[in-house]
């Protein structure tokens, strides 16, 4: 077994991964990456909705709160600075009914408390002159939710991170990590034919391996497994829309269990999409194939704010899978990211249950591995 030293290493080449590497490097730190795909962003970060939140659902004083309204001035800005595509249409979340409005004004007050102060409340009337196709009660407006092209984005990281002399290796599968005093030794197989295997002895060690990050924390010898969350799994199915869309931002319905309802996304080129809807997963390994028969429950969802969706428009797309740390419907949901005072391994950041926001908070996620690192550093 071949075996080399590193100061810090990032595992996944996920957006979250690839933002805290070029942080991380930006520091004057040697940083390698290991990617088990032969590309960056391939998993969790390639099966979303490109979406750049605002910060209006999450609980006040949360992580994702947090993260989300402070990463999305960052990544807005970052987008700007470096021609990254991007656009701030705005988004109405729909209430269909009384009970849905007051869900509505609820959500604005906890958007106000997380420093979402552009949340505008229309009547049926003012949602209405705004996209005609539409039909509801209320709507809550923000202006400042918006669509960007993730994949530009992650490979703008890339570039930035190899011209500050950090490395991703592709093909290199995590299998194992051991805690020492001084370190943590990362065992690792190559993806190539011959398969190889290799140790690396790290300083520093950051977990950004999404669907794999829980089972990845709980298999390393040597950390408090109790400080821990369990690994939950949700599938979510997207159906794109045949020919040209009524609308001409992002249209959410009022939130539900386990999600924010199945809502319509435009992208870059203006052509829609709907979902995701949440369907339980047992595992990393399900097929992400999406089920055409799930179409049925897509169109009574959509038919609560478009009624005059016509039969036979939508087309089965793409399916994602969610990195969740707590059962479907749970309150709990915040993101975990876990640092020596929590589990015990000296120089070790776990980033877990980094679901959506996740795109939108990764520059600040990448600030706050820094700061953790940094502050034990200087201890």
């Amino acid at each position: 077994m071949d075996s080399f030293e590193a100061q810090t290493v990032v595992i996944g080449a996920g957006v979250v991964g690839l933002a805290c590497a070029v942080a991380l490097a930006k520091t004057n730190r040697e940083v390698l990456v290991l990617e088990r795909n032969y590309g960056v962003g391939q998993e969790v970060s390639a099966r979303n909705s490109e979406v750049i939140h605002a910060g209006i659902y999450y609980q006040p004083g949360s992580l994702k709160a947090e993260l989300c309204v402070t990463g999305r001035k960052k990544l807005v800005q970052y987008c700007t600075d470096h021609g990254i595509a991007h656009q701030l249409l705005g988004k109405m979340i729909v209430a269909s009914n009384a009970e849905e409005k007051e869900t509505l004004q609820n959500l604005m007050q906890v958007g106000l408390k997380n420093g979402v102060d552009d949340l505008v409340m229309l009547s049926e009337r003012q949602a209405k002159s705004m996209e005609s196709a539409l039909e509801c009660v209320a709507a809550l407006y923000s202006p400042s939710t918006g669509i960007v092209d993730s994949h530009g984005f992650m490979l703008s990281l890339q570039a930035e991170l190899e011209e500050d002399d950090g490395v991703i290796s592709f093909g290199s599968r995590v299998v194992s990590m051991i805690a020492e005093n001084n370190g943590v030794c990362i065992d690792i197989i190559s993806e190539d034919e011959p398969a190889t295997q290799s140790r690396i002895k790290a300083k520093e060690v950051v977990n950004c391996a999404g669907l794999e990050a829980v089972a990845l924390a709980h298999s390393t010898e040597g950390i408090s497994a109790a400080s821990l969350p369990e690994a939950f799994f949700s599938k979510g199915n997207y159906f794109k829309l045949k020919g040209k869309s009524p609308f001409t931002m992002l249209i959410y319905p009022a939130p539900v269990p386990g999600g924010l309802g199945t809502h319509l996304v435009l992208d870059l080129e203006g052509k829609a999409r709907f979902g995701p809807d949440v369907e339980a997963a047992d595992s990393a390994d399900v097929d992400l194939e999406v089920d055409p028969s799930r179409v049925s429950s897509f169109y009574d969802s959509i038919r609560r704010y478009w009624p005059q969706i016509d039969d036979h428009i939508l087309i089965a797309d793409y399916a994602g899978l969610r990195p969740k740390i707590s059962p479907l419907g749970s309150h709990s949901n915040d993101f975990q990211i876990l640092d020596t005072s929590t589990h015990g391994v000296n120089g070790m950041i776990h980033c877990l249950g980094i679901e959506s926001p996740g795109l939108t908070s990764s520059l600040a996620i990448a600030d706050q591995v820094v700061s953790l690192l940094t502050d034990k550093n200087a201890q």
